[in-house]
């Protein structure tokens, strides 16, 4: 066999006129339809309209063009079927050996600001998906091309045999397929979103590679970095980095956990995170000040950890940031004294985000987890706690100053792993116990951490206490004031240790269990 007919018909037209000038040298025919057509006519290249192999015109605006027997039929035949040859004869239909399409951009039209609803409806493309899905499916005899990169490789076997070989076929054909499955996720999730039901009945994700990972979280795991179709600007997956070897699996979950920490604070702000937990937040009235603060909570675990700001690095900072071993420093920009400091770092990553949306200008999203054989979906806690919505269950009222160390621990606790206490005070973290089976050790932990420091401090709970024994630890310890849910019927224990021991207890009415 060998490729003697070509059906082309491209949104995206990077490398299409010199590809297919090649292959009508070769003496492959063109087929083609609307703006491909006049492009190859324009530019010289042979082409025969669609209309002359269907005997039909393109009409409704476009929207009716390739669907037709005389397509379909030469896409779908089985070769060495004596009964599809006598009917292809029969009807005197011919064979297209090679598909090459790629759809209408619906990505690149929902992604514009206020996209009108009819402008994404008109940008859904079906007789292109049509035409892959018929050339994939029939990839025994047919070649199929949905991304100019692979233009090369069939131009290569084309000029070799004059066809491509099965095992290139079988991999377009994949790739076609991963291509109307992304597209059409694409679609799906646009209109259930539109028609306010963002978790139907059937879920479909789409996900675009950007790069391989040398490993998981261990040598032994696969791994690679995916991004959505439309990401945010402020996610990690746009991030651009400006220094250092490629990202690590366990890289960018931490990035990503600092990341979310650091966007909770309208001031200035830096989070150092290790294993996905807060090692140490600082906020203050410069990134100098905070990233101070960030690095004093936690001196010793911040070593070989994630440092992400919400402000531009400047150099003052940088010199700070140089002096201990760093995995990745993420910020919104870096000032060229800064970058010059900590580029002579050879192993440091430097990592850029586009404007962040902070505090309470954060939107949700829908946040994927996978579990074995399934997975589940949940919006994003983006949950802002005013102070209007805080309940003084004490006798007690707390401080101005321990009601602001309050609302910054609460910031920080809602991204603790569960069970999660954090300790504060002068606007840092002085104390963290995360992801404990209960909330006497996550305290304890906490409290040890913080040592004297403990003293004068307040202590957020990710959620409720279901006894007064965390009360009696933060007591000893001279902790002041408490922020947590509240919501247990045991609830009249804890205020009543706290009002025996002078300590402000606030309510919130939320938890933020994190697993």
């Amino acid at each position: 066999m060998s490729i003697k007919r070509a059906l082309v018909s491209v949104s995206d037209k990077t490398g299409i006129v010199d590809f297919c000038r090649e292959l009508s040298q070769l003496g492959v025919e063109i087929i083609s339809t609307g703006g491909t057509k006049n492009l190859l006519s324009k530019e010289g290249v042979p082409v025969i309209g669609i209309s002359e192999v269907t005997g039909f015109p393109e009409i409704l605006d476009g929207r009716v063009k390739t669907l037709h027997p005389a397509v379909h039929s030469g896409l779908l035949a089985v070769r060495d079927s004596s009964e599809h040859q006598a009917q292809m004869k029969e009807l005197g239909l011919d064979y297209i050996d090679l598909v090459v399409v790629n759809l209408y951009p619906f990505q690149e039209t929902i992604a514009k600001p206020d996209v009108a609803y009819e402008d994404a409806i008109e940008n859904i493309d079906i007789g292109g998906p049509t035409m892959l899905r018929s050339a994939a499916k029939n990839h025994a005899f047919v070649s199929v091309v949905v991304d100019a990169a692979d233009y090369g490789t069939v131009l290569e076997e084309v000029r070799a045999g004059g066809d491509t070989t099965l095992d290139t076929r079988k991999r377009l054909a994949a790739k076609v397929f991963r291509h109307t499955a992304s597209y059409d996720a694409l679609i799906s999730d646009y209109l259930s979103n539109v028609n306010g039901d963002p978790l139907p009945e059937r879920y479909t994700v789409t996900y675009e590679k950007i790069q391989d990972l040398r490993y998981g979280e261990n040598p032994h795991q696969k791994a690679a970095f995916y991004r959505k179709p439309l990401a945010g600007a402020d996610t990690l997956t746009q991030a651009e980095q400006l220094h250092g070897k490629e990202l690590s699996y366990n890289n960018i979950n931490d990035a990503n956990a600092a990341l979310q920490i650091v966007k909770e604070f309208e001031e200035p702000a830096v989070v150092a995170v290790k294993h996905m937990n807060p090692c140490g937040v600082g906020v203050g009235s410069s990134v100098l000040e905070a990233y101070q603060k960030a690095y004093a909570a936690d001196p010793v675990s911040i070593f070989g950890g994630i440092v992400a700001a919400n402000r531009i690095i400047d150099a003052d900072t940088a010199l700070l940031l140089k002096e201990i071993f760093l995995e990745i420093v993420l910020a919104p920009g870096f000032t060229e004294e800064a970058l010059e400091i900590l580029t002579q770092k050879k192993n440091i990553r430097l990592l850029k985000l586009g404007g962040l949306e902070l505090g309470a200008s954060r939107s949700s999203q829908f946040v994927v987890t996978s579990i074995d054989g399934g997975m589940v979906v949940q919006e994003s806690d983006v949950h802002t706690l005013q102070e209007s919505d805080i309940t003084v269950v004490t006798d007690r009222k707390p401080t101005e100053a321990e009601l602001k160390q309050l609302l910054f621990g609460w910031k920080v606790v809602k991204h603790v792993k569960s069970n999660a206490i954090v300790l504060a005070k002068d606007d840092m973290t002085i104390g963290v116990g995360a992801g404990q089976m209960n909330r006497v050790g996550a305290a304890k932990i906490a409290i040890e951490q913080a040592a004297e420091q403990a003293k004068g401090s307040i202590l957020a709970s990710d959620a409720f206490f279901p006894m007064g024994d965390t009360l009696e630890f933060a007591a000893k310890a001279g902790i002041t004031a408490v922020i947590q849910p509240g919501g247990s019927v045991r609830d009249e224990e804890s205020i009543k240790v706290a009002n025996e021991h002078g300590i402000a207890m606030v309510f919130t009415g939320v938890r933020h269990f994190k697993h």
